[in-house]
């Protein structure tokens, strides 16, 4: 159920990311700029704009043990910031600083992620490109290192493996790969797993297509980096069990979904993760190697009131059982007509009406609890708000709204 909505904007959210002890929140509301707000009593003040993008902010990430924050935008360029005291003035307060990574892309970026080490960061872009960033003393400058075969198209999203050397990546050419990242003199030779040995940079060490070539909107790494969960636009959610050999599965477990696709996952567990998107709501996947995986719940399972005051719990059909598509349908197949309200049964509801989240989602991220353990998630959608989810307990209905106020 939602812990806590927080409405931190009139418009959409693209993405959000918090601090280490969950204080500050930086959030892009689909504009140059990111906003830094810090908990305030139960609410959230704004305390920082950073404004040096040109374009649109498509994706930030924060660092927790650094304190750095890494913004990539439109403008093709990506920026680390650094929280520190005014050089000219000590006086004042600390400020956030930033530093430009020259990412050497001719198209936008759109997604940043630091690697669990904080060593270096991978930025996905629009020209086929990923960077891996790694900062250079001597010249104290980051510098990017770029991978580009064989992305045929737009890079959607990235996860880190845990052990920091191996990049999951999903694209719009409906393909979900693993790289290797291993920057020589940088990281240590990592210790054999099920994707592989030895991994020089660029290695590819696993390729899986969508199921009908759909754009590939999220990946993720399990907690032990065992298995890679991705979601893409032909409404799926496929999980990948490595067999070690040349990027060959061993297992390879899909689930087709009833609702809309989703465009943004997050492990909780090692058999567990959540996914969002344009339903509106919060889904739960349970499953292993063995039995495979399916969808046990939402998150989101209000309670409704239907025709003389039933309750009614939310579906897993989503937008693709609500009110208007099922008149149409009955109306189109049996050629019967009924009256407003009718075509709603009693297990359905509409997305972004009987949802928490009035629009489409578009990050799922952890929030609280240790990794394989997560406790809580949050999660950031195009109505402007940031929602907190409880994950772990027993069933989950109704909402226990702990309203976030804005103060400026």
């Amino acid at each position: 159920m939602a812990q806590q909505i927080n409405q931190l904007a009139n418009t959409s959210i693209t993405a959000h990311a918090f601090n280490a002890d969950r204080s500050q929140l930086a959030v892009c509301e689909n504009t140059p700029e990111v906003k830094i707000y810090a908990r305030s009593g139960n609410g959230w003040t704004l305390t920082d704009t950073l404004t040096d993008h040109d374009k649109v902010v498509t994706s930030i990430d924060w660092a927790p043990t650094r304190n750095q924050i890494v913004t990539a935008s439109q403008d093709r360029n990506a920026y680390v910031w650094n929280y520190a005291p005014d050089t000219l003035d000590l006086a004042q307060r600390p400020k956030w600083h930033p530093t430009l990574v020259l990412l050497r892309l001719n198209r936008s970026a759109t997604v940043v992620r630091w690697s669990p080490d904080e060593q270096k960061f991978a930025v996905g872009s629009g020209s086929r490109t990923i960077a891996v960033c790694t900062y250079d003393d001597e010249s104290n400058w980051w510098v990017a290192k770029h991978i580009k075969k064989p992305l045929r198209s737009t890079v959607l999203s990235l996860d880190w493996h845990p052990n920091s050397v191996l990049l999951s990546a999903g694209a719009a050419d409906g393909r979900a790969r693993v790289f290797s990242a291993f920057i020589k003199g940088l990281d240590s030779k990592p210790a054999p797993s099920v994707w592989g040995e030895r991994l020089p940079f660029n290695t590819i060490c696993g390729d899986f297509g969508s199921p009908a070539g759909g754009w590939v909107h999220d990946v993720a790494f399990s907690p032990s980096g065992d298995a890679l969960a991705f979601v893409s636009h032909d409404s799926t959610v496929t999980v990948v069990y490595p067999s070690g050999q040349d990027g060959v599965p061993a297992t390879v477990w899909m689930v087709k979904l009833a609702t809309l696709p989703i465009v943004s996952l997050t492990f909780v567990g090692q058999d567990t993760f959540v996914g969002a998107g344009h339903d509106c709501e919060p889904l739960v996947f349970a499953g292993d190697r063995s039995r495979g995986w399916r969808q046990v719940r939402s998150l989101d399972e209000q309670k409704r009131t239907g025709a003389g005051g039933a309750q009614q719990r939310a579906s897993t059909a989503g937008r693709l059982n609500n009110e208007a598509f099922n008149l149409f349908r009955a109306a189109d197949s049996r050629g019967v007509t009924s009256p407003t309200g009718a075509g709603v049964g009693s297990g359905g509801h509409r997305a972004g009406v009987d949802t928490v989240h009035c629009n489409t989602i578009t990050s799922v991220r952890a929030f609280a609890g240790s990794i394989g353990a997560v406790s809580q998630v949050s999660t950031s959608g195009v109505d402007g708000k940031v929602v907190i989810w409880n994950v772990q307990g027993g069933a989950v209905g109704g909402v226990t709204r702990g309203i976030g106020n804005m103060g400026i």
